[in-house]
């Protein structure tokens, strides 16, 4: 379902496709080929969120963002970049992801965490208020922490994932 709040509509890019079972609300931007899955909530409703081109949000994941109040000056948004793999059951909550990640099922990234371009976090992470993922690394763990660098492979198949997810969704937005 994709809904307006107050005076922000959902604007979807090229392609981009919403499952009828997700919500997507409010001051949202998907970009070209981005998709959002079966239960997956993104709510744009206090601050933007932008999903990036080819990025895939899996089901049951959570989108959400931060106020502006006094204990959050100028809220915060949540952008997620280019060919991201968010994977089932997430929750991303006023981070900045960057190009070609994977976020692992279950993992929870939380508000000021910035992750550089292709870092893969592993199932179940947790990556607490305002840390920094330098991109090229896997990390694990609750804290996150960095478990070692990736291989070449690695960093292809993060490209691998999110092209992946582009060809699926054209089948169920076919079907």
């Amino acid at each position: 379902m994709i809904r307006s709040f107050e005076a922000h509509t959902p604007v979807l890019g090229d392609g981009a496709w919403v499952d009828a079972q997700a919500l997507v609300l409010g001051e949202v931007s998907l970009g070209a080929d981005a998709s959002v899955w079966p239960m997956a909530a993104v709510r744009g409703d206090v601050h933007r969120i932008t999903v990036g081109a080819r990025s895939n949000i899996q089901d049951n994941s959570t989108l959400h963002v931060t106020h502006d109040g006094p204990y959050s000056p100028g809220g915060q948004p949540l952008v997620v970049g280019d060919d991201v793999t968010v994977g089932h059951g997430v929750t991303l909550h006023a981070c900045t992801i960057g190009d070609r990640c994977l976020i692992g099922m279950g993992s929870l990234v939380l508000d000021g965490a910035v992750l550089d371009d292709e870092v893969y976090l592993a199932a179940g992470s947790l990556v607490p208020p305002g840390k920094h993922l330098e991109g090229g690394w896997l990390y694990r763990g609750a804290p996150a922490t960095a478990a070692r660098p990736l291989t070449d492979d690695e960093r292809e198949w993060l490209r691998y994932s999110a092209a992946h997810y582009v060809r699926l969704k054209n089948r169920h937005a076919a079907s």
